[in-house]
């Protein structure tokens, strides 16, 4: 019979559940699709995926979440999908700072 110690089975499950926590978050941010202009809300706020404003694009948009840098970023105006970082949209509000 093989015996486990306490401390060994504390580092087994400790890492096993360190290794689940992480594999879903990454799981869950690669899953997210990234906003497609018939999107309904898309449409209601006139998203484009590259915007012809100067100086107002979605990468300094107070609504971008994500790293600086990444061409398509999560947005706050859009749940579980992402934007193009040089899009826009009528929700647009310059990142303060």
């Amino acid at each position: 019979m093989n015996n486990v110690n306490r401390r060994d089975f504390l580092k087994i499950s400790g890492s096993s559940i360190i290794g689940l926590t992480l594999g879903g978050v990454a799981l869950r941010a690669n899953a997210q699709e990234q906003v497609a202009l018939d999107d309904p809300t898309a449409i209601a706020l006139k998203y484009v995926h590259e915007s012809k404003i100067e100086g107002a694009h979605c990468s300094n948009c107070q609504y971008i979440q994500g790293e600086d840098g990444k061409e398509w970023r999560p947005c706050g105006i859009f749940p579980g999908k992402v934007v193009n970082a040089k899009g826009w949209c009528s929700a647009w509000m310059k990142k303060a700072g």
